[in-house]
C-alpha cells in the first residue's frame, strides 16, 4: 500500500484511499489531480482487489486519457486498465455492446466533422442547396443546436422510423434547414453512423428503454472517477446519475475557477452542489500547487479573487521562488509583438527550447502582428488555430483506408476509391450510386458485383477490391500500426505522396503512425481496429502535438488541460480580454476565469502585454481590467502604462460594469411582475433577455412591447 501513497501530500492521501461513497475533491491548478486518480485507480485494483474493467474513469480529451492509461499501467503493470475514456469515447463503448437495442450494427460509424460535411453534399446535391442556402459550418452548427435544444428528441426518428419513412420527411420538407437537417439524419442512419451529439443521446436512450441492460452497467461499474467535473453538461451529469445508481460509489474531480465552458453547457453548479445534491458527501480539498513557482500563483491568486461567485480557496505553491511576472504596454500593437518577440529570443538565447515557449491570446485575430514579428525574425512557430492535424488531407485519406477495411462505408469509399487515380471518374461513380440505391447497398458491394462489367474494363476497380479484400481477411489478427503501414504502401498511396514530393505530407503520416503505436502501447494487445477508429473520430486537435521544436500560439481555450515553462499571454486589452461580447456579469466572472486558466499554465515564467491605439471600430483600447485586477506589487512591468491611462481604464471599467445584466434570477424582475418607466408608465415583464441584457416589458398605453436595457432603473410593486 505504501508504494501508491508515497510521495502524495495528506489532502492526495486523502483522495486516493477514501474509496466508498460520494467524494468530491476540489483540486487547484497544478495541485496534482492526474497523479491523484491514477494512484486511486491502482489503489482499487492492488490493494482492494477491484477488477479494472469494473471501474470507470472519465476525462475530458483523449490525450489525458491515453496518458492515465500509461501511468496505472505503469502503477499496475497490466494491461487491463478498464474504462478510461471521455464521456463521449465510453459511450462507443456502451453503444457497440448493446446497439443491437437500437437496431444499430456493433460496427457502426463515428463521425467528424468531414464525414458531416461528406453527407450535407449529398443532400446539398440531391435537393439542389448551395452553400448559398448556408455554408457547411452554419449547417454544423444548425445541426448541432437543432439536436441539442430544439428537437431534443430527434433521435427517435432516427431510431424508431424505417429508413424509408426517414426519407420521405426528408423528402417532404420544402424550408433549406429542414431540408439539411432533416437530410442529415437520414444519411446518419442510412449508414449507421453516429455524430459526437447522437452518442450520449443514445446511450441514454437504452437505458431508458431497456431495464436489463441499465442494470447490467450499473452492476459491472463498481466505482466511477469523473475528472475536470466543473465543465460537465446537462446530457453528461444525467448519464453520470444512472450509472452510479446501484453502487453509489462516484468520486468527482473539479476546479470551479477553472470553469470556461458555460457557452457549450458546461454548469459548475454540478460541482459546487454536489454535497447539497447526494447524501454524505466527503469533500477534500487539494491545494498544493506544484506547476507554478510562487509569484505566477500569487498574481493568478490576486486575480481571481475578484470573483464573487466561487469557492474561496487560494493555490499554495510548493516550488522556489521563480522570476517576476513581467507585463509590458505597447504604445503599438507592433511594439507588443516586437517585445514578446524580444522576450521569446531571450529565453531562447539562454537555453530555453523554442518548445517550451507559448503565446497564448483570447482572439484569433491578436496573433497578426506576433506572427509577422515571429516571420521577420525567423523564428519557427506552429499555430494551433490552422488545420487540425486529424483533419488534414492525408490523414483522413489515410483514416478513410482503415475504415473501408472495416465499414465498406459510403463516404470512405466516394473519398478513396480514385486516390490514387483507378479511372473511376464521376461516369462511373453515378453509376455505383444509381446501382447501390436500387439494390439497397453500399457503394463497395456494387463494385464488388459490378467489377467484371464492360463499364469497369481497364480501371483499377479489381484491384482495389482485391486489395481491400485481403487486407481485410486477417486485419483482426494484426496491430492496428500493421494494418496502417499496410494498406498506405499496397494501394499505393505513400507512393503517390513521394512522386508529388510532398515531404510535410508524408511527415503527417510519419505522425499518423507514430500515433497509432503509442494507442496501442496505451491500449495493450486486445486494441482492435473498430476500437481505433471510433476513439480517432473523437480526437481533438491537442491530441496531437507537434515535437518539432517551434513556438506555440493557441488560443487560451486550446490552452486548457495544458501546461508550458514560459508563457506569453498577449492582447490584454478591454473588448479583447475580457471580449466585447461579455454582457453579463456571470459572462465577465467567466472570462476572468480565463485569464486566470491562461496564467496558471506557465510554469517558470509568465509574460503579460498590450498594446495602446484603437479597435476595429475606432475605440480606445484600454489596458485589460484583469490587468488592473492584480495587485500592482505582483506585477513587474517592463515598460508601464501611464497614470492617466490607467485612471481612464478604471474609468471605463466602472462604467461598462453598470452596463453587465446581473445573473438570472438577481436582475430584479421576473416574468408577468408589474414595472413602471419614468417616461412609458405601467407594463408587465414579458420577458428577461440576459443576453441583450434588457426587460422585455408591454406597457399599459403601448401596442407593441419594448425592450429596456438592464441599466435604466424601473420601479416594481
Amino acid at each position: 500500500m505504501m508504494d501508491y501513497l508515497d510521495g502524495l501530500n495528506p489532502s492526495q492521501r486523502k483522495a486516493v484511499t477514501a474509496t466508498e461513497g460520494f467524494i468530491r475533491v476540489i483540486a487547484g491548478a497544478g495541485s496534482g489531480k492526474t497523479r491523484a486518480l491514477s494512484r486511486r485507480f491502482a489503489f482499487l485494483v492492488d490493494e482492494l482487489g477491484i477488477l479494472p474493467g469494473h471501474i470507470l474513469c472519465v476525462t475530458f480529451t483523449n490525450k489525458s486519457a491515453n496518458e492515465m492509461r500509461q501511468r496505472i499501467h505503469n502503477l499496475t503493470g497490466d494491461n487491463d486498465t478498464g474504462y478510461i475514456n471521455t464521456f463521449h469515447g465510453f459511450c462507443v463503448s456502451i453503444l457497440q455492446e448493446d446497439s443491437h437495442a437500437i437496431q444499430y450494427p456493433k460496427s457502426f460509424l463515428v463521425l467528424d466533422n468531414a464525414d458531416i460535411d461528406a453527407m450535407l453534399q449529398l443532400v446539398y446535391d440531391e435537393r439542389g442547396l448551395t452553400l448559398r442556402n448556408m455554408t457547411f459550418s452554419r449547417a454544423r452548427d444548425m445541426i448541432e443546436i437543432r439536436k441539442l435544444f430544439k428537437e431534443p428528441d430527434y433521435y427517435r426518428d432516427m431510431i424508431i422510423m424505417s429508413l424509408d419513412t426517414l426519407k420521405q420527411k426528408y423528402m417532404d420538407a420544402s424550408r433549406a434547414e429542414d431540408i439539411i437537417f432533416y437530410g442529415y439524419l437520414y444519411q446518419e442512419k442510412k449508414c449507421f453512423g453516429l455524430d459526437y451529439n447522437d452518442l450520449i443521446k443514445f446511450s441514454l436512450y437504452i437505458f431508458a428503454e431497456n431495464e436489463d441492460i441499465k442494470k447490467k452497467w450499473q452492476q459491472r461499474l463498481e466505482y466511477i472517477m469523473i475528472d475536470e467535473f466543473q465543465d460537465i453538461d446537462k446530457l453528461q451529469y444525467q448519464l453520470m446519475e444512472v450509472l452510479c445508481g446501484y453502487h453509489k460509489n462516484l468520486f468527482i474531480v473539479g476546479d470551479p475557477d477553472q470553469t470556461i465552458y458555460t457557452w457549450r453547457g458546461a454548469d459548475a453548479t454540478y460541482l459546487m452542489d454536489f454535497d447539497k445534491i447526494f447524501p454524505n458527501v466527503t469533500t477534500v480539498m487539494m491545494m498544493q500547487n506544484y506547476r507554478s513557482t510562487p509569484q505566477i500563483l500569487a498574481a493568478a491568486n490576486s486575480l481571481i479573487s475578484k470573483n464573487c461567485h466561487r469557492l474561496e480557496k487560494k493555490l499554495v505553491a510548493m516550488l522556489p521562488d521563480g522570476q517576476p511576472v513581467l507585463g509590458y504596454h505597447g504604445e503599438t500593437q507592433e511594439a507588443e509583438a516586437a517585445w514578446v518577440v524580444g522576450q521569446i529570443q531571450a529565453c531562447y538565447e539562454q537555453g530555453i527550447s523554442y518548445r517550451d515557449m507559448t503565446v497564448l491570446y483570447r482572439a484569433h485575430y491578436v496573433t497578426r502582428p506576433v506572427e509577422e514579428a515571429l516571420m521577420r525574425e525567423q523564428i519557427p512557430y506552429t499555430l494551433y488555430s490552422g488545420t487540425q492535424f486529424f483533419n488534414r488531407r492525408e490523414i483522413k485519406d489515410a483514416l478513410s483506408y482503415l475504415r473501408i477495411i472495416v465499414y465498406k462505408d459510403d463516404l470512405s469509399f466516394l473519398r478513396i476509391v480514385n486516390i490514387p487515380k483507378r479511372n473511376l471518374g464521376k461516369r462511373r461513380i453515378a453509376f455505383l450510386q444509381k446501382y447501390a440505391e436500387q439494390k439497397e447497398c453500399s457503394l463497395y458491394q456494387a463494385l464488388h458485383e459490378n467489377m467484371e462489367e464492360t463499364l469497369f474494363k481497364g480501371t483499377g476497380a479489381l484491384s482495389f477490391i482485391s486489395l481491400i479484400e485481403n487486407v481485410a481477411a486477417n486485419q483482426g489478427e494484426r496491430p492496428v500500426s500493421e494494418v496502417l503501414s499496410d494498406i498506405l504502401d499496397k494501394s499505393g498511396y505513400e507512393s503517390l505522396l513521394r512522386t508529388e514530393g510532398s515531404q510535410e505530407r508524408l511527415d503527417n503520416l510519419a505522425e499518423l503512425k507514430q500515433s497509432v503505436y503509442e494507442y496501442e502501447m496505451a491500449c495493450g494487445e486486445e486494441s482492435t481496429l473498430e476500437q481505433y477508429l471510433a476513439h480517432v473520430a473523437l480526437f481533438t486537435n491537442r491530441d496531437a502535438e507537434t515535437r518539432v521544436d517551434k513556438i506555440k500560439l493557441m488560443t487560451v481555450h486550446a490552452a486548457k488541460g495544458l501546461e508550458f515553462p514560459y508563457v506569453f499571454l498577449c492582447g490584454m486589452n478591454e473588448g479583447i480580454f475580457p471580449s466585447r461580447r461579455t454582457r453579463t456579469r456571470q459572462g465577465m466572472e467567466e472570462e476572468r476565469r480565463l485569464a486566470f486558466v491562461a496564467m496558471t499554465r506557465a510554469e517558470k515564467g509568465l509574460y503579460l502585454s498590450e498594446a495602446a491605439g484603437s479597435h476595429f471600430d475606432g475605440s480606445l483600447r484600454y489596458p485589460s481590467r484583469f490587468l488592473l485586477d492584480i495587485a500592482p506589487e505582483l506585477l513587474t512591468y517592463m515598460q508601464a502604462p501611464q497614470e492617466e491611462l490607467i485612471q481612464e481604464a478604471r474609468d471605463y471599467v466602472a462604467r461598462s460594469q453598470r452596463y453587465l445584466a446581473e445573473p438570472p434570477g438577481k436582475s430584479g424582475f421576473a416574468v408577468g411582475q408589474r414595472v413602471k418607466h419614468g417616461i412609458f408608465g405601467w407594463g408587465t415583464v414579458l420577458e428577461v433577455e440576459q443576453d441583450q441584457a434588457a426587460n422585455v416589458v408591454q406597457f399599459d398605453n403601448m401596442k407593441t412591447p419594448r425592450r429596456i436595457s438592464f441599466k435604466v432603473r424601473l420601479e416594481q410593486t
